[in-house]
Order: structure tokens, then C-alpha cells, then sequence
């Protein structure tokens, strides 16, 4: 599938691909297949390509000379690409504490929703989400596929520190913060793995394309794999995918 998309020059060494405004996974799909595509034809320039819901940033190391001849490329691309280069999403298994002391705005968010306590942790955990892309923190996981039932706005006025780990729901979309730091999604529990690691080869192993499910567990398991990750005795677990 083929979509219509809009190109830009977004500065003297950047250009930016819009596709539809949308959250869509064949969208997603398309994205994340034309991206590999221009990175592997740039692969020698070594260009940053960077993704979001619905559009390609990419940032070369040069000043862009001729700009006509660099979307002529990329337009080629575009046109003769095929799915060579999507695979199997990784499903990976994320475990969650939903405790008073840690889902601090969880009896805020049950009473705006009109459910109780277990009907928002069956509906949030009944979900596979898709991560869309990574970004605002290091390893912080733009989710998409949240139940129309747990949409809530952003809070007016932000938390000054959301704690790392804190699950959360903006809008839309839900997602782990990876370390302490402001924010304005409703928290209602959180995760005691590490998203984001300097020391690891690969910092995030979760990528844009990859699928989530959260995994409830009680505030002893939560201490238990803590500990594990604290002391890097912890691997996150990934679900077999057999669709």
C-alpha cells in the first residue's frame, strides 16, 4: 500500500516525510520499512533517520547543496520499495505494580472513568500495544492500541517528578517513563525494569515496530525484580508471536 506523502526541507541538512496524520499500524509498517530503506542507501553517509507517528525526519551530515535532486532520490526510493525489511514484531513481556504507592494518580483517573480499580487494570492489561517510536526521554515508549475506554486527556498542570518506571496514560497513548522527570500523563502504576541502559550494546533493546503487553504483579514481585535488575540478574521476557 502506498501512501501520499509530503516532503520538506526542514533545515539546511534535514528533510522531513509526512505521511497522513493518523495512528494507523499499516502506517506504521510503511514507515518503518521505508526508513531501512533510506538508511541502507545513505549507508555510507551514515544519515540519521529518525521516526514518529506519521513521518521521517531525515538528518544528513552535510548541508543538503541540491535539494531537487535529494527528493528525487528519496521519492525513487519510495516508489520501488518493497517489504523486504519488515519482520516479525517481538512481543515483550512488561510486568506492572499497580499499588497505592505507586499508581499515584490511579484513584483520580478510576473515578474520572467511572470504573473501579480491577476494571481499569483488566481493560489496560487485556491489550497487546504496538510501539509507534522512542523518544521525548531515552527508552521512553510511544504506545498506541489503549482502549477508547481509558482515553483521559493530560493533566492541566504537570507532575514535576513522575518517578522512573511510572506507567502512564496521556490522550491516547500510554507509556513508561525510563527515569525520573517531569510529566503530564495520569500515572496508575509502575514498572520495575530498566528501558534504557547506557552499559548494554543496544541501550534500548524495545524498537519502534515491537509489541508490548503488560503483565500485572503484586508489590512483592515488584521488589523481587527490582532487586533483579538492580543487581543485573533481570532479562526482560518476550512472548512467542505465531500470527
Amino acid at each position: 500500500m502506498a501512501f501520499n506523502l509530503k516532503y520538506f526541507r526542514y533545515n539546511e541538512s534535514s528533510i522531513l516525510i509526512e505521511w497522513p496524520a493518523v495512528i494507523d499500524e499499516n502506517l506504521l509498517k510503511d514507515i518503518l520499512n521505508y526508513k531501512k530503506y533510506i538508511e541502507n542507501y545513505y549507508i555510507k553517509q551514515k544519515v540519521e533517520v529518525i521516526n514518529s507517528y506519521s513521518s521521517l525526519l531525515i538528518k544528513y551530515n552535510v548541508t543538503i547543496d541540491n535539494i531537487n535532486d535529494r527528493l528525487k532520490e528519496l521519492k525513487a526510493l519510495y516508489r520501488n520499495r518493497n517489504n523486504i525489511y519488515f519482520t516479525k514484531p517481538v512481543i515483550w513481556n512488561i510486568p506492572v505494580c499497580y499499588d497505592t504507592e505507586f499508581g499515584v494518580d490511579l484513584d483520580a483517573f478510576v473515578q474520572e472513568k467511572k470504573l473501579s480499580k480491577s476494571e481499569v487494570i483488566s481493560i489496560y492489561s487485556d491489550v497487546i500495544y504496538t510501539v509507534y517510536f522512542i523518544g521525548f526521554l531515552p527508552g521512553f515508549l510511544y504506545l498506541g492500541g489503549l482502549d477508547n475506554r481509558l482515553f483521559l486527556d493530560r493533566k492541566t498542570t504537570p507532575n514535576l517528578n513522575v518517578k522512573k518506571g511510572s506507567v502512564a496514560i496521556g490522550g491516547q497513548q500510554t507509556g513508561i517513563y525510563p527515569q525520573d522527570s517531569p510529566g503530564g500523563w495520569h500515572v496508575i502504576g509502575n514498572s520495575p525494569i530498566q528501558l534504557f541502559n547506557t552499559k548494554q550494546n543496544t541501550p534500548c533493546i524495545i524498537k519502534a515496530g515491537d509489541k508490548v503487553k503488560f503483565s500485572p504483579v503484586d508489590k512483592l514481585e515488584h521488589k523481587n525484580i527490582l532487586d533483579k535488575v538492580n543487581t543485573s540478574n533481570y532479562q526482560i521476557k518476550s512472548i512467542s508471536n505465531n500470527d
